[in-house]
């Protein structure tokens, strides 16, 4: 309007721009002058329209036609602000004109408006998007007034209506989104949210939860689920911004409620027993409400069990109760382990009940109504054997381990093998009755016997040998007197560990062996000697902890042995065996009970110790070289574990070094090589790289040893150290040797040669003293005219 009224004028812009500007003087020397605070803020409002309508007129123009920031002292962003908030309250007026029954010629007038007002997309998107919220907002919140105060009828239909006025709000958008012109619709338009409103929070989510729950209860109309429903449920999970986890937990919290109501009509009005598939039956009826089948299992499983556990509610199940659940287990298909699983729980809690009250009154008090009430708990609760035996099982192993504590903690073995009677006779007096009660069997009838066969058939000769097996083992007199056996069935085998099992019956096989020791007045001490009995419930110490035949033979063995161990050191001390010695550890065997193959094996060990300790000894010593290793070897003497490693390796560095100190100049490679490190059991690879450095050390020294040997005028000792000088350049062979006097050197080639050796090596000791091959034919020469004497050159070694 005031661009036409410009133009009727015939004014240009940048005299319109001046009357602008003029305005904006006023305006500000207003301002300047005011002293009201409110009024200020009118002339701050005043001005920014001023700003937002000068921009419409001029356009782009008004950047330059307008300079607010040069004459009023006004910032970029305060101009932007200005323009941005006047745009959005031009919006608002025009979004208000905006209801639920919008068309596309509203929402393209809506986008003319935005583009007319300078408003940005953004901002515009936002705003309509708030608009719609409320819309809906308004809906949700009479929709909760009305579920909060409702009557169970008029009161749901109303909240349905207002529910179905959000969804049809949602729909008609998500609709026009989809027409050919929706490019030119307002922005924002689309589906609706609740996010970023008011009802976004943790406080009013619950309240849209039981929004949902009420939309999805009526969906499900005479018991099946609308199927139309579907979709707007998924609508409305997304306007409410419920997560997928939510929705579906109130979703099956419904479903549920449903099927348990259609399966009760179907259950109370004979359906679901003339179906003539129940498993089909409820199926379909899974398929028409889309519930989980696995969870209506969950649901069959619950009724049953709540079924169950009224029927026990007196205490036992009668003919009735079985025929009612078991009707009620085929109706519903109850497989078979579910059901056992049930009985266990429930039934299972009920008999473990009585059965640590039986447990609970001792030694003493189980007594015939004792035994009665489990007899009756046994059987009224219809608790297979099995399940009723790991329930007593379970009961019992805790009472056990209690005195195996107590066992532990004592303060000796007496006092530990007392705690170890009273679980004995616990285990013999409750336990053996309680396991006779629960299978319904007579504990007065003598029980059949029954072969162990956890025992192997080559253990006998063991059990015969051994002193204390034998005693564990009643005699057909005093199994008459102790009546049945004691039960084996409940045991701590799988509760402690073998070592612990083991331990407890060698402190009671140790009780057994040394009697009871009581003190006296005056600080006497009197040894009460045990009977045979006390094997006997040795035997049963061994049944309740679970140990196999195998593992009592060994413990039996292993005692004998450390005592037959202890008397053979005192009577081998020295290592040696001789005849009578035999004969008094034939007579300590026999005392100890010990089979002679494993007496034999002690007196192995403490032999070889002994000899291990003297070969030791003697190789450290020198006593022993690589002779007396291959007859200790021809002997089977196990050398390897007698000798230890760094003992080996320095006998034989000094074998090699004796080879090369011999005087003979024999040097056998495989002798040195593969023999001896083989014999000695050490690598040979790193024996080879030994003897190599010995001959390079000992080359030199033996050219030294010899010229010695010539001032002293040792004649034969020259020969050896030559001899010597030779087998060490056989090992590592070397360069012509450095001397001082060349003299010496001939002189000793000359001796050599007196020698008539051998002529390679004669030869070899030539290259080594460096002689020329003139001067060696000119020795050789003298020497076989035997111009050479010895004794005549006397003087020439005196110095």
């Amino acid at each position: 309007m005031i661009v036409k009224f410009k133009e009727a004028l015939g004014i240009d812009d940048p005299d319109a721009a001046s009357v602008h500007m003029e305005i904006g003087r006023r305006i500000f020397r207003q301002r300047l002058e005011t002293g009201d605070r409110e009024a200020d803020v009118e002339q701050r409002r005043a001005f920014q329209k001023l700003v937002y309508v000068s921009t419409l007129v001029f356009g782009e123009a008004s950047k330059f036609l307008l300079p607010w920031k040069r004459v009023f002292k006004v910032t970029d962003s305060q101009v932007d602000i200005a323009i941005r908030d006047n745009a959005q309250r031009l919006y608002a007026l025009k979004l208000k004109l905006i209801g639920r029954d919008m068309d596309a010629k509203q929402l393209i007038d809506l986008r003319k408006s935005q583009l007319l007002y300078r408003l940005s997309d953004e901002i515009a998107a936002d705003m309509f998007r708030e608009h719609t919220r409320k819309l809906i907002e308004d809906n949700i919140s009479r929709a909760l007034d009305i579920l909060k105060s409702r009557g169970k009828t008029t009161g749901t239909m109303q909240v349905m209506e207002e529910l179905e006025k959000v969804l049809a709000l949602n729909d008609s958008l998500t609709h026009l989104t989809k027409l050919p012109e929706a490019g030119q619709f307002a922005m924002g338009v689309g589906p609706v949210s609740l996010l970023g409103g008011d009802f976004d929070n943790d406080r009013k989510m619950n309240d849209l939860k039981l929004l949902y729950q009420a939309y999805a209860v009526e969906s499900f109309p005479n018991g099946i689920l609308d199927k139309t429903k579907v979709v707007a449920l998924n609508h409305l999970k997304n306007i409410f911004g419920l997560g997928k986890r939510e929705a579906e937990a109130i979703m099956q919290d419904v479903t549920s409620k449903v099927y348990r109501k259609q399966l009760s009509h179907a259950f109370s009005g004979g359906d679901l027993e003339a179906a003539p598939s129940k498993a089909a039956f409820l199926e379909n009826l899974c398929e028409e409400l889309q519930f989980d089948p696995e969870k209506a299992s969950e649901i069959h499983e619950e009724i049953y069990r709540q079924k169950l556990q009224l029927s026990v509610a007196k205490g036992e199940l009668n003919e009735e109760d079985v025929a009612s659940l078991l009707r009620i287990r085929v109706l519903l298909c109850v497989p078979q382990q579910t059901v056992d699983a049930a009985h266990a729980e429930i039934c299972g809690s009920l008999f473990e009940k009585v059965v640590m009250n039986a447990i609970a009154s001792g030694v003493e008090g189980y007594d015939a109504d004792v035994r009665a009430s489990v007899r009756k708990a046994s059987q009224g609760l219809r608790l297979t054997k099995e399940a009723a035996m790991t329930i007593a099982s379970k009961a019992v192993r805790r009472v056990f381990l209690n005195y195996v504590q107590r066992a532990k903690g004592a303060g000796g073995r007496v006092e530990a093998a007392r705690e170890l009677k009273k679980m004995i006779a616990f285990n013999t007096l409750v336990v053996t009755e309680l396991v006779a009660d629960i299978k319904g069997e007579s504990t007065t009838a003598p029980a059949e016997p029954v072969e162990d066969e956890s025992k192997p058939k080559e253990d006998e000769d063991e059990w015969e040998s051994l002193q204390t097996l034998r005693k564990t083992r009643p005699d057909k007199d005093l199994d008459a007197k102790l009546g049945k056996p004691c039960q084996t069935e409940i045991t701590l085998a799988d509760d402690l560990p073998l070592r612990d099992r083991s331990d407890l019956y060698r402190t009671y096989l140790l009780f057994c062996l040394t009697g009871e020791v009581t003190v006296v007045p005056f600080g006497a001490q009197i040894t009460t000697k045990k009977d045979s009995s006390e094997y006997l419930l040795l035997n049963q110490l061994g049944s309740i902890l679970g140990l196999t035949g195998k593992e009592i033979v060994d413990v039996h063995r292993s005692l004998a042995e450390q005592a037959f161990m202890k008397q053979a050191e005192v009577i081998l001390a020295d290592g040696q065996l001789t005849k009578a010695r035999i004969e008094q550890l034939n007579d300590v065997q026999k005392q100890v009970g010990l089979p002679v193959e494993y007496a034999q094996k002690v007196i192995k060990n403490i032999t070889t110790t002994k000899m291990a300790a003297a070969i030791e000894t003697a190789v450290s010593q020198g006593r022993i070289g690589i002779k007396q290793v291959r007859e200790l070897k021809e002997a089977s003497v196990d050398l390897d574990n007698m000798i230890s490693q760094p003992l080996r390796e320095n006998l034989f560095k000094k074998t090699v070094e004796e080879i090369f100190s011999s005087g003979t100049g024999v040097f056998d490679e495989e002798e040195v090589y593969e023999k001896i490190p083989a014999d000695l059991s050490i690598d040979p690879i790193k024996a080879k790289g030994v003897v190599q450095e010995i001959a390079k050390t000992r080359l030199s020294n033996s050219l030294v040893q010899a010229v010695a040997l010539l001032r002293q005028r040792k004649w034969d000792g020259v020969v050896s150290s030559l001899n010597d000088l030779l087998a060490c350049d056989m090992a590592v062979p070397a360069e012509p040797l450095a001397w001082s006097s060349s003299e010496e050197l001939s002189y000793l080639f000359s001796i050599y040669l007196k020698n008539i050796p051998k002529p390679e090596n004669l030869a070899r000791l030539q290259y080594l003293l460096g002689i020329s091959d003139s001067t060696a034919a000119t020795l050789k020469d003298t020497a076989e005219r035997g111009a050479f004497s010895l004794e005549n050159e006397e003087e020439e070694f005196v110095f």
